[in-house]
């Protein structure tokens, strides 16, 4: 149904107000099938109710790995939907992402 892992992102390294606005981009970059391997230092529930409201119906969401020290979440685009974001809003990686 999915390909293999096309992205792994590591935002454990990266500063907590980056890491939103990347994981969008790379989602947005993805075509319907293909995966990300979010790994992260807390569970990305938030992340993930920003990612559904950004494109309702067009992801499945995995946890491969639940804590407490390391998430592993499989994100897998379902289609391709596209849902105008405000800009500076929290879906388009502002400043209430970090």
């Amino acid at each position: 149904m999915f390909s293999a892992v096309t992205t792994q992102i590591d935002v454990r390294v990266m500063a907590p107000r980056d890491r939103h606005a990347l994981i969008f981009e790379a989602f947005d970059a993805l075509k319907a099938g293909e995966v990300i391997e979010l790994l992260n230092d807390h569970d990305p529930a938030p992340l993930r109710q920003q990612l559904v409201e950004r494109s309702p119906g067009g992801l499945d969401w995995s946890y491969l790995l639940a804590g407490p020290d390391l998430w592993r979440v499989r994100i897998a685009k379902l289609q391709t939907v596209a849902v105008p974001v405000a800009v500076g809003s929290c879906c388009s990686g502002g400043a209430c992402c970090g």
